[in-house]
């Protein structure tokens, strides 16, 4: 699966991102679903049509994206595991995640996605898995523009990868 957020404007990034991800989906590869974290909605769909990507999209807005109607946070569920996703700003993050942690918990998911802060996260709090693939557009990290992929294999813990984006192509990221 592969996981976006924070793109605000930054299309040629985004379509670096397809471009790569298109080639890795079935049958050629494994990624066959995609989410979307918010603030930059409206880039999704030039990207994909610049890209030829076109995947099934979970989408959640950003607190960027008040011009849309779409949901603030989504559960789903995806390889066995129940996920809920959200842009982040509603979570007080600055604060710590015990606000992500008992949202997951209410929702029953296993795994909580956020963005918002633009910075990759992974991280195990209290048997909730905690992802933020970080930013493709507007990176605060000292890594850079960022995205994710999750892995899951049946019968395997969940993995995810993060992948940096420029310096000639994209590449995996270890933080």
């Amino acid at each position: 699966m592969l996981v976006l957020s924070d793109t605000h404007g930054s299309l040629s990034a985004l379509k670096t991102v397809m471009n790569w991800a298109k080639d890795r989906m079935p049958p050629n590869d494994t990624i066959c679903d995609a989410v979307f974290l918010g603030d930059g909605v409206s880039d999704l769909s030039p990207a994909a049509d610049a890209a030829g990507f076109y995947g099934n999209w979970n989408v959640v807005r950003g607190n960027n994206d008040y011009e849309y109607a779409i949901q603030e946070s989504a559960v789903f569920d995806f390889a066995d595991y129940r996920f809920l996703i959200c842009h982040g700003h509603r979570y007080s993050l600055y604060s710590g995640h015990h606000t992500l942690v008992s949202a997951g918990r209410s929702n029953n998911a296993d795994v909580v996605m956020f963005g918002h802060t633009h910075v990759p996260f992974f991280k195990n709090e209290s048997g909730i898995l905690l992802i933020n693939p970080g930013s493709v557009g507007r990176p605060r990290s000292r890594i850079g523009a960022t995205f994710a992929v999750i892995e899951c294999i049946q019968g395997e813990p969940l993995k995810a990868k993060f992948y940096g984006i420029g310096g000639g192509g994209i590449r995996e990221v270890k933080f």
